[in-house]
């Protein structure tokens, strides 16, 4: 093999055309003490990289994963049955084996959703290489039928409502992957009448919108985390032929999760949010976004004026669009203004990589200076408006008295009873 200087040094890795969003790296560091590159490729690149590059091993991804099969020499039984690879293994007569450690990565999460598909109708979103493995493990765990939904064929995105008995629709396609986390492939669920549950091959973000619509019809809604973890712990096994640390696989997914989340306050005006939002970053040792400030940055207005002058809707639009900015973001502390949950659009942003936690303090104590709404209204009006919204989208209720004792209630060192 003529080995490419360029890739001279590459070892282990990650191969796809779009990498930007990956965990990858993040995750083979915990699994060993070995570097894993990202290496994004064109279509006309593939073909130089899979002959010409000496790594030991490398995982596949979008929209890699059948293209590569035909330049390895042997394939595991699994891979060739499902005619999908998403690792390689360089053998030590240079070739390369194919495997697809995938299937163990979607086993798992389908039985960390609980759903039982044994004689249900399943519908897989997409018909690229990851659907191929999602239906193989379907079949394989006895789903009465499993029908791939694509852009053309019998089976197409125009005719879902053949299917409207479906218990399960999975996403094996990109729709809705960041950057483009507002998309969904699929515009709503209320056609599906026996819905049980959706399962989304895509991590980040961490909630997509296909999920919200799910959770939102009372269904089990599950990421695409716990498959990329484990198919990674698959992928070293196979590299080192070790066995797979079940253990290891389900404190790094806890681990990835808590990291990667956002922290959204939510709350009355004057509750706290910003205060107790700056000194749970300091704790965390996270960036602190505080939304009104933020807004002031892009208009060169305060709020305050911007509410006066403008008025709310016109206030409501800016917030949100300024949301949107940080919310595909990751780990960080989110102090929002104390009306943004009325609009929305912005629960679907707090929720897509958020732990929500709401924020009350007794209105007594809110303080109403240079707040125009609760100075023309009263905060016993806005709270009697608001609250129900804080308290459904609230995933922690955290009673404000104390900013200390709030911060340690947040990070779970106190109950709020005790």
């Amino acid at each position: 093999m003529t080995v490419n200087p360029q890739y001279a040094d590459l070892e282990y890795g990650l191969i796809g055309a779009k990498l930007g969003h990956s965990m990858s790296p993040e995750i083979h560091a915990h699994l060993g003490h070995y570097v894993y590159d990202l290496v994004e490729l064109t279509e006309d690149a593939l073909s130089d990289f899979l002959t010409q590059a000496d790594f030991k091993g490398m995982n596949v991804t979008i929209p890699y994963k059948k293209a590569v099969i035909s330049f390895c020499a042997q394939l595991t039984d699994r891979a060739r049955a499902i005619g999908s690879v998403n690792t390689l293994k360089r053998l030590p007569d240079g070739t390369l084996l194919g495997d697809n450690t995938d299937y163990a990565g979607f086993l798992a999460m389908v039985h960390e959703s609980g759903l039982d598909v044994r004689g249900k109708k399943c519908l897989v979103l997409g018909s690229g290489g990851a659907s191929l493995t999602v239906v193989a493990v379907l079949r394989d765990l006895g789903a009465g039928s499993v029908v791939t939904i694509s852009r053309e064929g019998v089976d197409n995105y125009s005719n879902l409502d053949r299917h409207a008995d479906a218990a399960l629709i999975v996403n094996a396609t990109p729709v809705g992957m960041s950057p483009h986390c507002d998309a969904s492939p699929l515009a709503s669920l209320d056609g599906f009448t026996k819905l049980e549950g959706v399962l989304d091959l895509i991590y980040n973000p961490a909630d997509t919108n296909l999920m919200q619509m799910a959770r939102a019809n009372g269904l089990v809604a599950v990421n695409g985390l716990t498959m990329l973890v484990v198919q990674a712990a698959e992928a070293a096994s196979l590299w080192f032929d070790r066995p797979v640390n079940q253990a290891i696989c389900a404190s790094l997914r806890r681990e990835l999760a808590k990291k990667a989340c956002n922290l959204v306050l939510i709350g009355m005006p004057g509750c706290g949010k910003t205060t107790i939002g700056k000194r749970l970053a300091q704790r965390l040792q996270r960036p602190f976004v505080d939304l009104d400030a933020e807004i002031e940055k892009t208009t060169g207005m305060s709020t305050e004026v911007l509410l006066t002058q403008y008025g709310e809707p016109h206030f409501r639009e800016i917030e949100t669009r300024v949301l949107r900015q940080f919310a595909n973001q990751h780990g960080l502390v989110l102090a929002t203004g104390g009306g943004a949950v009325v609009r929305p659009e912005n629960h679907i942003l707090m929720r897509r990589n958020g732990l929500i936690v709401w924020i009350d303090r007794p209105l007594q104590s809110l303080a109403t200076t240079g707040r125009p709404l609760s100075q023309a209204r009263g905060v016993e009006a806005i709270f009697a408006e608001r609250e129900p919204l804080y308290r459904g989208l609230a995933d922690r209720y955290v009673p404000a008295t104390d900013v200390d004792e709030a911060v340690r209630i947040i990070l779970g060192e106190k109950s709020c009873n005790s």
